[in-house]
């Protein structure tokens, strides 16, 4: 799971602690993917999150044996998997960011990896990113990084942070930025 929050300080810390230790207890029991964020959608103390910000989160599930991945994304940024194929698939099924809408019903979305795939999902802090003249790093610019492929996924992830950094240059950073790299390996999956 990659999950943020808008807002900075107290409040947004407090909000993803919740939704974290909401989904933890969810985890434990046995219920599909779906049925956590609906789950955690209406759970009364997250009620109040459309009046403070709403958390964004994307959830899956791999299964090793076959490379299927069930997921759910709940408003954010859409992950990116490219096939060894250099096809790129966009994660993107799901439902509103969690608390914005109580009842809400979130679909799961599935994919299949292969051996040497790479998923990789983010928060907006990475194509939000800007340069001193308020640029915005962009989708483009990651899927441009992640189109010659082919490292282990620490390798593609150094090479994505660096693109961001060289772009950047000295601008403060005004969003965190949150990476999380999955590579594909093996003769089958």
């Amino acid at each position: 799971m990659v999950a943020d929050v808008a807002g900075k300080s107290v409040p947004a810390a407090l909000l993803m602690a919740t939704l974290q230790a909401s989904l933890r207890t969810l985890a434990a029991l046995p219920v599909h993917c779906r049925n956590w964020w609906d789950a955690s959608n209406n759970m009364p103390a997250h009620r109040t999150w459309a009046g403070g910000g709403s958390p964004t989160a994307f959830l899956a599930e791999l299964e090793p044996a076959t490379g299927r991945l069930t997921y759910v994304n709940a408003g954010h940024n859409w992950p990116v998997l490219r096939h060894v194929s250099g096809a790129i698939e966009r994660l993107e099924t799901g439902g509103l960011p969690l608390g914005i809408t109580p009842g809400a019903r979130y679909e799961c979305g599935h994919s299949t990896l292969t051996a040497n795939d790479l998923l990789l999902i983010f928060t907006d802090g990475l194509v939000e990113a800007e340069n001193d003249r308020e640029e915005e790093y962009g989708e483009p610019r990651m899927l441009g990084i992640l189109s010659g492929a082919g490292g282990s996924a620490g390798e593609e992830l150094k090479q994505l942070m660096s693109s961001v950094d060289a772009f950047v240059g000295l601008a403060r950073q005004h969003d965190d930025i949150t990476c999380l790299v999955l590579r594909t390996f093996g003769a089958g999956r």
